[in-house]
């Protein structure tokens, strides 16, 4: 399985973003970690990636409901990010929520890559890298 450069998580929860943190650990692959609290955040990082002519992240895992910028508000915001920047781009939405309309809401963006239920396990991410690497 190929190794991934970068990964971006952006969501608030700090247990979330801990748990996240040792599985990519244990699996590996992920490559380098950049973590934002809320999408306002996330897309001022990718912006000054552009801007410094670096790779965006091969994978983001996004949550939905963030303070700030949430994430249905970053992916409009994302949207906007020119695509040759980022075409290479797989977003995974990472969510609590069993709505079924967020799930629905999800499937109608070209973005968006899957919806994965929190907690998040290692099978779920392993399903990522084969998808993405």
């Amino acid at each position: 399985m190929k190794a991934l450069k970068n990964t971006c998580i952006i969501d608030d929860d700090p247990l979330f973003v801990f748990g996240m943190k040792i599985l990519i650990k244990q699996l590996g692959n992920f490559g380098d970690l950049m973590i934002c609290e809320n999408g306002e955040e996330a897309i001022e990082c990718l912006s000054e990636l552009i801007d410094t002519k670096k790779d965006l992240p091969n994978v983001i895992f996004l949550d939905i409901n963030m303070p700030i910028m949430d994430g249905w508000e970053f992916l409009e915001g994302f949207q906007k990010i020119p695509f040759e920047a980022r075409k290479n781009v797989a977003i995974y939405i990472v969510s609590s929520s069993i709505d079924s309309r967020d799930l629905e809401r999800t499937k109608k963006i070209d973005l968006v890559n899957g919806y994965i239920l929190k907690p998040i396990t290692p099978e779920d991410l392993s399903s990522v890298l084969e998808e993405v690497a």
